[in-house]
């Protein structure tokens, strides 16, 4: 029986506990409300909830697609819950965020893919929270311009969308997105004056050249702020990783994406989507 290869030093997580952390698992639980947190395994939900952040997650906990990354639950959700926008709205300001992230399953089944439902939850959130920040991480929508124009239109500070991975290994980590439609829809965001976010994950087999690729082609489609972080197995079922890249490497995507002309880059091997996603507002330019 061959044995399970150890994570290395640097990949050591904070333990997910505190009186910070409980009070906003209560929080959650309390407002039967979902976090990507939860859902999707993050390794850094121990910091980010000691610190009284989380990202939040909307449409219910079930994900029409089954990408082979992702620990987010799979299948047919239920309909639509319309309370949610009000008891998420309300739970913000318990918590007294100055700075959200909220984020959704992929909703194929829904006419719009949910973005009507992302507009009110946009709007009620800022309604109830007026001084709040929010960056929102949008499925693609299938890359119908008319949807993304929903959330463009509800005025969150950050839109955010992630390539996930490098273009040739999409088709095999990815169910049903492409790494063109991707671009395209951080493209269409950017063109809009708004500012744009994306990330991947690293260590499922690409290249380094095709890393510093992805690199330039989220540059190329306006992509402001940058995320990459190493891929780690949220569970037997899922793929492993084929490598562990070391923190060195990290630094010189980080610095290679910098010397682009990215606003901002968090390139580390526990970096994901939404984390340190309070120091990425930037003003537009009035």
């Amino acid at each position: 029986m061959q044995k399970e290869r150890r994570l290395p030093v640097w990949l050591k997580m904070q333990r997910a506990s505190g009186e910070t952390y409980s009070r906003v698992k209560h929080l959650v639980a309390e407002n039967h409300l979902h976090t990507i947190c939860t859902s999707g395994n993050c390794p850094n939900i121990g910091e980010c909830w000691n610190a009284g952040t989380a990202t939040f997650m909307i449409l219910g906990d079930i994900c029409t697609r089954a990408c082979k990354f992702c620990a987010t639950k799979t299948g047919k959700p239920f309909a639509p819950d319309y309370d949610e926008p009000l008891r998420l709205a309300h739970s913000i300001k318990t918590m007294n965020l100055r700075h959200c992230v909220i984020t959704s399953v992929d909703r194929d089944d829904l006419a719009d893919g949910g973005a009507s439902f992302w507009a009110k939850v946009i709007r009620k959130v800022k309604e109830l929270n007026p001084d709040i920040t929010m960056e929102t991480l949008i499925p693609d929508f299938d890359g119908i311009q008319d949807n993304i124009q929903k959330i463009i239109d509800a005025s969150p500070e950050v839109i955010s969308h992630n390539i996930e991975t490098v273009r040739r290994l999409t088709p095999f980590i990815r169910t049903k997105a492409k790494y063109e439609r991707s671009l395209n829809v951080i493209k269409y965001i950017a063109e809009k004056g708004k500012t744009v976010k994306s990330g991947f994950m690293v260590g499922l087999g690409e290249s380094e050249d095709e890393i510093y690729e992805t690199i330039a082609d989220l540059h190329s489609a306006g992509c402001n702020i940058l995320t990459i972080g190493q891929y780690l197995q949220p569970g037997s079922d899922y793929m492993k990783p084929v490598s562990y890249v070391i923190p060195e490497k990290f630094e010189a995507y980080r610095n290679n994406a910098m010397k682009r002309g990215f606003k901002f880059v968090e390139s580390n091997p526990l970096v994901r989507s939404s984390f340190h996603a309070e120091r990425h507002v930037i003003q537009e330019e009035k």
